[in-house]
């Protein structure tokens, strides 16, 4: 079979054959690839960045975030057959913490977890793949389309449920999980993907949305949080110390840059009592000044929260799975305005190297719905 593979630390990309897996195991899932998206991780792997090959292995084949159709499993496997659709998760546990233990390898104690695409372990970006049943999420047939977006909804999902427990198990007058977030006034800074599939989640949950990003009002990503009902505010015309000002109290931040100064700079944002949640992983290594004064001063005398949330578990795929039904029900051509870009695989050095103006995100089809 096909597969798109790369040499770790270098940007030697390749088209290779290697054997087609099949099920070796009573609870296993074998699952023809029909859809994987492209990410940020995905480009800098490919640019020579952060990638590990399997132990014994010069080559790493990528990709993790995925969607296929299941075509053979084994008999142990009750939860998906044969032609349903499916994604696999991303992290495998180190197999010596308690949260691994638990099935919680998002939460890994050791740092020595495996993930498909990234870490030690092969990913997505083939024809074929087999994993364990544990692994499996299914996905409805009227996700078809989109259900490519359930791994970076699953990131957001993971965000916006941590930020949520924080909040009622801290502050007396919270409501239950179910209904903390309604009414309250989230920012989301950063409107690509994560970004933008969170404000769909927060406004299903009856949250009240402000996307930041420095693009133009009237281009794609903004056009899009509005048609769902969130309010854009472009950073270069509002510093982030002016947004409460402007727009009152804000009870969570969701950060989804990557841009370590802004990180710092959106507390000024947060309201007392507040929740800021952190996605974003700063590139480079260049040294950056803070008042550390003040950033301590606002944390304990305004009972603020900062809380940092990387991949995801099985529960927040489904979560994910739930709000992609939510929201392709209410806001169906929106969710659809998420993919931007579909390319055959064969076209893999295109996208993981150009980066169009107005992309939201870019897919890679192996095989047709």
């Amino acid at each position: 079979m096909k597969a798109i593979a790369l040499v770790p630390g270098t940007d030697r990309l390749r088209l290779v054959d290697r054997p087609e897996p099949e099920i070796a195991a009573s609870d296993q899932v074998k699952v023809r690839v029909l859809q994987v998206g492209i990410c940020g991780t995905d480009r800098d792997e490919a640019a020579g960045g952060r990638a590990e090959a399997p132990p014994g292995k010069r080559e790493l084949v990528i990709g993790h975030e995925m969607m296929g159709q299941v075509v053979a499993v084994g008999p142990a496997v009750s939860g998906v057959q044969p032609g349903d659709y499916a994604v696999f998760t991303v992290r495998r546990g180190c197999g010596h913490c308690p949260a691994c233990a638990i099935d919680r390898a998002d939460m890994c104690y050791t740092g020595d977890y495996a993930e498909r695409g990234i870490k030690g372990r092969d990913g997505y970006q083939a024809e074929y793949v087999v994993d364990s049943a544990r692994h499996v999420v299914k996905v409805p047939n009227e996700l078809a389309s989109v259900g490519v977006l359930t791994e970076p909804m699953s990131v957001a999902e993971k965000a916006i449920d941590e930020a949520t427990r924080v909040q009622v198990g801290r502050l007396p007058d919270a409501d239950g999980p179910t209904d903390w977030l309604r009414g309250k006034q989230v920012l989301i800074a950063g409107l690509g993907p994560i970004g933008l599939l969170a404000a769909f989640a927060l406004r299903l949950r009856g949250a009240n949305v402000l996307g930041l990003d420095v693009v133009d009002r009237d281009s794609s990503r903004p056009a899009l949080l509005r048609s769902i009902g969130g309010d854009y505010v472009d950073g270069r015309q509002t510093e982030a110390h002016k947004l409460s000002g402007r727009f009152g109290h804000i009870d969570v931040v969701l950060e989804a840059t990557g841009v370590a100064h802004l990180e710092f700079d959106l507390l000024s944002a947060l309201g007392t009592n507040g929740v800021y949640v952190l996605t974003g992983v700063p590139g480079g290594d260049r040294p950056m000044t803070i008042d550390g004064a003040d950033l301590v001063r606002r944390l304990v005398l305004g009972n603020q929260v900062m809380v940092g949330s990387v991949n995801a578990d099985h529960t927040h795929f489904r979560m994910a799975v739930d709000d992609l039904l939510g929201a392709q029900e209410a806001w169906g051509e929106a969710m659809r305005q998420v993919i931007t870009q579909r390319l055959p695989y064969t076209d893999f050095a295109r996208a993981l190297s150009r980066h169009p103006p107005d992309e939201i995100k870019t897919v890679l089809e192996w095989a047709p719905l």
